[in-house]
């Protein structure tokens, strides 16, 4: 009786460690038991002991190993210097964690030739590919499943035999089926937009593409420092001044209403009749209008907010999608990476990209390559991002302390687009000096469309919680033009108090990582109790999305592992709504070890990255020998 009465006194205290999510005492439990759980169970449900390769993983390495129970915040003084450095190595970014590439899963794999009922080899004998179908066979991995999404969903797998489903639509003598009633169906619908073209890329990288409306905006900035360097010299020589000051007025006067109107286009020399082409330019009021306000905007995530996954959050309600950031120089050049991140699946209705850059001329250039060559609904400029790299170089958060530029960029940027152009900020840069309300006003004369303020400074990253009474106190200065506000919203009690603060709507990050059906609670209002089963449903549809757009085969099955991997260390944060003793949770708490009300539902709790490559593995199969995987961003980083 005793020992029972000390042990509900010490869950009573665990529960009460500040920093914690209040669950239920019949669930919490202890860290040993919590995964001497979800060991015997793995096991017992495979009906052995343990494989060679997991004798392998049990080597752990102590970078991927589970970190300790968060420890109760100590007053300054109390906290020694050893303490403060332990502190800071369990922060931030993974950056010496193994880069794998896809090919290493392969080492040969079947010739393009082959796959494309075999065409003949443009390479030769010199190919380094299988040609003959039976050797590739022999030596290719066991296939995932029985059924291939891309066969059944388009009548057709691309990736014919290299396909790790190839069962469902390989004849016994090698040959791919097809489904004609579905190919018929499907022909001519284009699913994904966006994509760099061949050509495209061939004349990025040989600097053949012209951008007129650029060099016209940008002569207008060279002219004005010409002019302000003219005006700090003093006098001008006056061998200097043209011989007929008619000509010499009517040259400054030009160059003074283009450089204070940029909109207005300058005359263009022509050959032939003019059209309206050639001499009008789309005034700020005929540019395409997007309605942004009362809307559920899904933040672009850098390595998470993925095609794939923007099309599992559209499902479950978000209005507004975005894609990841896109370095301006990197889509300049042609990187085939870079516009990767720029493609839009036709379920995105309001979709926008997202481009960083710290010059004038680059990110002017790059609005117009992609107002030209992609189909967007708005562009987005990111003058939030925290990190180093991005910010020295002055991209970024550095924006908001260069405004000389910031406005060169802005102005550049709305000039040549006709789509709107829309702005994401930060607090400011420091954690006590808020200058977002100084921007805000700058801002609106500078044509933006829409503002998003994430109410946090660069130096607090995500050590406290956002401040939404100064997210307030901007959206009243912003107006008429919508600010949306972001931070800390985990549920819809969460968004509703967002929403009272004046914002026009809410962007949610970490929130539709952890749990990606809060934009139907919010919609609904309701807190949803989402079982384990429904939850691995989800991961089925991003498994799905996925081998569609990264591929079947054996380099599309791993990268599509690797992301869902990469979420996983988020969506494990999740405490199902039964569990826990005071609804909703909270984003700042995180929960203690606790069993969940079935196997499934225990695995999705575990923090350990083993544990989300067991979860990988009942969707895409075994993970090859030498695969290795740390997290990008150390979700778990606490100790």
């Amino acid at each position: 009786m005793e020992a029972s009465a000390e042990d509900t006194t010490e869950r009573a205290t665990h529960v009460a460690v500040k920093g914690e999510a209040a669950i239920k005492q019949e669930f919490l439990t202890t860290k040993d038991k919590f995964h001497g759980f979800l060991d015997s169970e793995w096991q017992g449900s495979k009906g052995v002991k343990a494989t060679e390769n997991e004798a392998l993983q049990a080597k752990k390495d102590p970078s991927v190993e589970e970190p300790e129970s968060k420890k109760p915040k100590l007053d300054p003084e109390d906290v020694t210097k050893t303490e403060k450095l332990d502190k800071k190595r369990f922060r931030g970014q993974n950056k010496s964690r193994p880069h794998i590439k896809p090919t290493t899963y392969e080492e040969k794999r079947l010739c393009l030739s082959v796959i494309q009922n075999n065409v003949e080899c443009k390479f030769g004998d010199k190919c380094n590919f299988y040609h003959d179908v039976a050797d590739y066979m022999a030596s290719k991995p066991a296939d995932i499943g029985e059924r291939c999404y891309l066969y059944d969903t388009f009548g057709r797998c691309e990736y014919g035999l290299a396909c790790r489903f190839a069962k469902a639509h390989t004849t016994a003598d090698f040959k791919t089926m097809e489904k004609a009633d579905l190919v018929e169906a499907c022909e001519g619908r284009t699913m994904v937009k966006n994509s760099l073209s061949k050509d495209l890329q061939y004349r990025l990288r040989k600097r053949s593409v012209t951008f007129k409306k650029s060099e016209e905006y940008l002569k207008t900035l060279s002219n004005n420092k010409d002019k302000k360097e003219q005006q700090g010299n003093g006098d001008v020589c006056a061998a200097e001044v043209s011989a007929d000051p008619k000509e010499e007025k009517q040259h400054v006067s030009s160059e003074e209403s283009l450089s204070t109107c940029p909109d207005i286009q300058p005359p263009v020399k022509t050959v032939g009749p003019l059209t309206d082409a050639d001499v009008i330019k789309l005034r700020p009021c005929e540019k395409k209008k997007v309605d942004f306000r009362d809307k559920l905007y899904l933040a672009p995530l850098t390595t998470c907010g993925n095609l794939p996954f923007r099309r599992v959050c559209k499902r479950f309600g978000a209005d507004i999608t975005c894609g990841e950031m896109a370095m301006c120089t990197n889509l300049l050049q042609g990187h085939q990476s870079e516009w990767a991140l720029l493609k839009r699946h036709e379920s995105e209705d309001l979709f926008g990209v997202q481009v960083e850059g710290c010059f004038p001329d680059t990110m002017t250039r790059c609005a117009e390559l992609i107002n030209n060559y992609t189909d967007v609904d708005f562009v987005d400029i990111n003058s939030g991002c925290p990190i180093d790299l991005v910010y020295k170089k002055g991209g970024g958060c550095g924006l908001m302390t260069r405004t000389r530029k910031f406005e060169q960029i802005i102005k550049g940027m709305n000039y040549v687009l006709d789509v709107p152009l829309t702005v994401k900020i930060r607090t400011g840069v420091q954690e006590k000096s808020n200058i977002a309300h100084k921007l805000i006003g700058e801002m609106k004369n500078w044509g933006v469309s829409m503002i998003t303020l994430h109410g946090r400074s660069r130096e607090q990253r995500y050590t406290k919680l956002a401040d939404w009474d100064y997210i307030s106190t901007c959206a009243k200065l912003a107006c008429p033009v919508p600010l949306f506000g972001n931070g800390d919203i985990l549920s819809y009690e969460d968004a509703m108090k967002a929403r009272e603060t004046g914002v026009s709507g809410i962007m949610i990050a970490r929130g539709a990582l952890i749990k990606p059906w809060i934009f139907t609670e919010i919609k609904e209002s309701r807190h949803w109790d989402i079982s384990s089963s429904e939850r691995l449903d989800i991961l089925k549809d991003f498994t799905s999305f996925g081998l569609e757009h990264w591929g079947s085969d054996t380099r599309g099955v791993e990268k599509t592992r690797n992301f869902m991997l990469e979420w996983l260390s988020f969506m494990c944060r999740y405490i199902p709504v039964g569990l826990l003793e005071r609804v909703p949770q909270k984003i700042n708490e995180r929960p203690p070890y606790y069993m969940g009300r079935n196997y499934l539902e225990s695995l999705m709790a575990s923090q350990n990255a083993e544990d989300w490559i067991r979860i990988s593995e009942m969707l895409l199969g075994p993970v090859p020998k030498n695969f290795n995987f740390l997290p990008k961003h150390k979700a778990n980083s606490y100790k």
